[in-house]
């Protein structure tokens, strides 16, 4: 029997405060708290306007070689490692997979994924590529790829090695149980150590950001509220204030 561990999932209300809060606003904010490029470069939007947000299960590709892997040991399902991912699945989880940006191997097909989507899953992202394009798409998923392939996982060069442990996926790190948010700009790796402190900077930027996006519309100086200037933040305050009371009338 092939055991493997779990994660630790961040609680509910931190997921819930990040699903306001896109991809851009979240790798900004990380930047400027010494996480330079937490975005993955390599995974892309595969239907777009699809959104997600939820805590990393990962798996781990490697090259394969004779004396670690043969295809006489896959012919028990129970050995694939790549389902082993999927029994973890929970609502709201992200499965996350380091292919090493392999662009022959079929990760996941139609099946795997419908098991995942009936167990909840928000999303899944791998570096490299699905398989069973066309059935897959009717199922809606979010999906973020290199890009597809009927070949199936093992195929070609690369076996799973590894569920749940750290990966990388499109130049990040990802430990498992990190949160991953994911929207139309990309995938971006948020440690759930950081994630309080991205929340309260994030809400601060939107709150600026949406009256500078207002005076801009009526033709105002970029140079005054792009970003906003100490000058414009009595004007600010002010807006704030009737903004406010505007939403709870």
């Amino acid at each position: 029997m092939t055991h493997t561990p779990d994660i630790t999932r961040p609680p509910k209300d931190m997921i819930d405060a990040l699903k306001e809060i896109g991809a851009a606003t979240v790798a900004g904010t990380l930047g400027h708290m010494g996480f330079r490029n937490p975005h993955m470069v390599g995974p892309v939007p595969q239907n777009r306007g699809k959104s997600i947000v939820g805590p990393a299960l990962t798996l781990q590709f490697m090259p394969q070689r004779p004396d670690l892997f043969t295809e006489g040991e896959y012919a028990d399902p129970e050995t694939q490692l790549h389902r082993h991912v999927l029994y973890h699945a929970q609502e709201g989880d992200v499965v996350v997979v380091d292919a090493r940006g392999d662009m022959s191997s079929g990760v996941f097909g139609d099946m795997m994924s419908t098991y995942f989507k009936g167990r909840g899953g928000a999303g899944i992202v791998i570096d490299g590529c699905m398989r069973d394009r066309p059935n897959v798409e009717k199922l809606d998923l979010p999906l973020w790829l290199r890009g597809w392939t009927p070949n199936y996982h093992v195929q070609t060069s690369i076996y799973p090695n590894a569920v749940n442990v750290p990966i990388a996926c499109g130049g990040v790190t990802v430990i498992p149980g990190d949160i991953i948010v994911a929207d139309d700009d990309g995938v971006v790796v948020l440690p759930v150590a950081m994630a309080s402190k991205v929340i309260e900077e994030s809400e601060k930027h939107h709150d600026w950001e949406e009256f500078s996006r207002v005076k801009l519309m009526e033709g105002g100086s970029l140079q005054r509220y792009y970003p906003l200037h100490d000058d414009a933040r009595g004007e600010y305050e002010e807006w704030r204030k009737t903004n406010r009371s505007e939403n709870r009338s």
